[in-house]
């Protein structure tokens, strides 16, 4: 089983994901300001997800397409021993602990404007 997170302040305006057997496990709202960037805002909501491994490319492809192109968000899930890490219209997949790979994934988001503190997704 995959499982991951999305913050839905990183979707689009008017997209709808939806991706077969995706589950939504946790929903919260958390006050971040400090660590927001000047182009996010400084309360987030928080879905964690859960979803078959056999769906991790069709998750992978629908995040791409429908993450904010503007402020370098991103989503991440874990299947199996490979971290996925999505930005918009990009999609890397990696097996954990490959630094190289990671160091690739965290270069696409600096370009893309996601905040150095955000790069830091622990695998």
């Amino acid at each position: 089983m995959l499982t991951g997170r999305l913050l839905a302040e990183s979707l689009r305006i008017g997209i709808d994901l939806t991706v077969p057997d995706l589950r939504v496990v946790r929903l919260g709202r958390h006050d971040v300001a400090a660590g927001a960037s000047d182009t996010q805002p400084p309360v987030w909501t928080f879905l964690d997800f859960e979803a078959p491994d056999e769906r991790a490319d069709d998750l992978a492809r629908a995040l791409a397409a429908a993450l904010d192109t503007r402020t370098g968000w991103y989503a991440d899930f874990c299947v199996g021993d490979d971290h996925v890490v999505v930005f918009a219209n990009r999609v890397f997949r990696y097996r954990i602990g490959d630094r190289r790979a990671r160091d690739e994934a965290v270069a696409w988001g600096r370009a893309a404007g996601t905040p150095e503190h955000q790069l830091d997704w622990g695998d």
